[in-house]
């Protein structure tokens, strides 16, 4: 949600320099800050309890010892044999591959293919408001759902409205001839996909177990590798088409894809037992037939 916060007030800082001062000035001024927040970064913040100032004894002894004897190397083996680690990754890369064109093209979309001004950019925080709204939603919503209906039916629910509900919005952004409905159909198709966002994270542990931190690391590796194709994707796709059109056609196949993965996944199922069951199944039945 934060993410998107940031998304959101960029245009709002960003247009007035580029119009008072040019474009390269925002460049400088963004540059200096980030400079000056990782000196603050480097300077706060530490890996353990114990190495930061000012925790007492008394907290340290309520955390715990520090000790790394529970964590073990990923079974990438054992994990490349499961379907559940694969459907994630490809909800991911399904739903990312959108999610680039927000990060990489809004601005210039709604210039060129909506006749927007330099100036009314400053509309363009509202799909990242909307956006934030829905992300933080997501995360309560998921829990809500889950609670009410179970873990595989509550995760699976929220992924396949989240997803759907985004390629509708997308589909009518560009079908409509408003340029002020599109921005609003846009922003709407935003929201459904950071709204199955955080629900795609908690299927990473839930399905990941002890090893969520590297599910959740390949299904990232996935997502951003769609994105990088998008990126590349659509200026390629308007440059032979001629139109601001054509480029949603992969974004809204792969919106559709993925509300269709999210029916088949199971976040139920842990990924490191899944090849076990399946062995145990196969013992099973081939005792019964002898």
């Amino acid at each position: 949600m934060t993410a998107q916060i940031g998304a959101a007030s960029t245009p709002l800082l960003v247009v007035p320099i580029q119009l008072r001062y040019g474009w390269q000035a925002s460049f400088y001024v963004f540059g200096v800050l980030g400079v000056l927040w990782s000196a603050i970064w480097y300077a706060w913040f530490r890996d353990s309890p114990s190495e930061k100032p000012g925790v007492s004894p008394q907290e340290l002894s309520e955390i715990g010892p520090e000790s790394s004897s529970g964590h073990h190397g990923m079974p990438w083996k054992q994990a490349m044999r499961s379907t559940v680690f694969w459907q994630i990754a490809a909800v991911g890369a399904c739903y990312v591959y959108s999610l680039a064109f927000y990060q990489s093209w809004l601005q210039t979309y709604l210039v060129n293919g909506r006749g927007y001004t330099e100036a009314a950019l400053v509309l363009s925080s509202l799909p990242y408001i909307v956006g934030a709204c829905a992300n933080a939603l997501g995360g309560f919503v998921s829990d809500s759902l889950v609670r009410r209906l179970g873990l595989r039916r509550g995760r699976r629910s929220l992924g396949v409205f989240g997803l759907s509900f985004a390629a509708v919005s997308m589909a009518a952004a560009v079908l409509t001839s408003n340029d002020g409905w599109s921005l609003a159909f846009l922003s709407l198709a935003y929201a459904g996909i950071l709204l199955q966002q955080p629900n795609l994270c908690a299927v990473c542990l839930d399905a990941g177990k002890a090893h969520a931190g590297a599910v959740f690391g390949f299904m990232n590796t996935a997502a951003n590798l769609a994105s990088s194709i998008a990126a590349v994707a659509f200026g390629y796709l308007v440059a032979y088409t001629g139109n601001y059109t054509a480029p949603f056609i992969p974004m809204l196949a792969l919106l559709c894809l993925g509300a269709l993965m999210w029916l088949k996944l199971d976040p139920s199922r842990d990924i490191f037992e899944e090849e076990e069951t399946a062995r145990s199944g196969a013992v099973q039945t081939a005792v019964g037939r002898a």
